[in-house]
């Protein structure tokens, strides 16, 4: 049994950090969630007991075996170094320490040995890029893979509550006539698409675009994979999209892709598009499973892929992954 600290639990993914938990069965002696000395005080609820809100402080971690963080990157770095002195194992959310050469960067089913000689922290990786290599890594080891380019279409779930609060008034409000201006993203989200998502830089590529090439070539260990990536902010709660095309390095028809994804481990193909089967963001809501679909021959290129992948960015794409990092540590004895 072991105790685990949820930095940031009462966000919109520390809160789905404690069910996971509940669901999948973590070994879990005492709960402590940390937040905000706002939150501090309020209580969360887990396997149907009250465990109060406690301010996170330096001091939060005694004690704590596990610390799963969720609160942004300036918490991550101001807070992570004194869980593990404090003895903890940090599995933080954040890019803070992503692409740090000491720091572990893990999807369990597609790099988890990885974890093993880590320092203390283990980062969980963003929510594009976790399930895009879930679904890259089994054709990556059948064929190789050389150039991947990656379209998005994100959930507002992955900005927070109050991204959710905003598309849920600016739905209502432009249906009635009396649409609030936008305070969460530069323009409304309800109805519309916005092709921004972090900052852009001066290659015209945002913070986000980086990200998931950068992120990518780390995990499945290709350093030399081409990556291009577009983020775009869509009108939907939960579950991110992405529309994939691969270049592999030898042949790999859209049939045998499709049977090598039916036995990757996290993977869940529906791809039966005469039954007008294929993964939505309405059926990967509250699953684990990375939906892959609409797996074919790319028309331009004779080495070429194409598919369709929709995964939960609150669960695989942050809260369940981080999850499973947790399990493997333990079963692999590497706490």
């Amino acid at each position: 049994m072991f105790n685990v600290a949820i930095v940031g639990a009462t966000g919109v993914v520390g809160s789905t950090m404690v069910r996971v938990l509940e669901e999948r069965g973590f070994p879990v002696t005492e709960l402590r969630p940390l937040a905000s000395a706002r939150s501090a005080g309020t209580t969360v609820e887990y396997l149907g007991k009250p465990f109060t809100v406690q301010e996170l402080t330096a001091d939060s971690f005694e004690g704590i075996t596990i610390a799963l963080f969720t609160a942004g990157s300036e918490r991550s770095r101001a807070f992570a170094h004194a869980a593990v002195a404090a003895g903890a194992v940090v599995i933080d959310n954040s890019s803070a320490f992503r692409m740090d050469p000491d720091v572990p960067l893990v999807v369990p089913e597609v790099n988890e040995a990885d974890l093993e000689g880590h320092r203390g922290i283990v980062a969980n990786p963003n929510c594009v890029a976790a399930p895009l290599v879930v679904a890259l890594k089994p054709i990556a080891d059948a064929v190789g893979i050389e150039r991947v380019i990656v379209s998005s279409y994100q959930a507002v779930s992955g900005t927070g509550a109050l991204a959710v609060a905003e598309l849920r008034a600016q739905t209502a409000g432009n249906l009635s006539g009396t649409e609030p201006a936008p305070e969460v993203y530069p323009h409304p989200i309800a109805f519309n698409v916005l092709p921004h998502i972090d900052v852009f830089d001066g290659s015209g590529y945002t913070g986000e675009e980086i990200k998931v090439g950068n992120e990518a070539r780390r995990m499945l260990h290709l350093p030399d994979l081409r990556v291009s990536a577009t983020c775009v902010r869509v009108p939907v709660i939960h579950a991110h999209s992405q529309a994939v095309h691969i270049e592999t390095t030898e042949p790999l028809s859209a049939a045998q892709a499709r049977e090598i994804l039916m036995v990757a481990p996290g993977v869940a193909v529906v791809d039966d598009p005469t039954a007008n089967a294929y993964p939505l963001p309405r059926d990967a809501a509250g699953r684990d499973e990375v939906f892959v679909g609409r797996i074919r021959d790319d028309a331009s290129h004779p080495r070429g892929l194409a598919m369709w992948i929709v995964s939960d960015n609150l669960r695989k794409g942050a809260a369940t992954n981080a999850v499973q990092i947790a399990e493997s540590l333990v079963m692999r004895g590497w706490l």
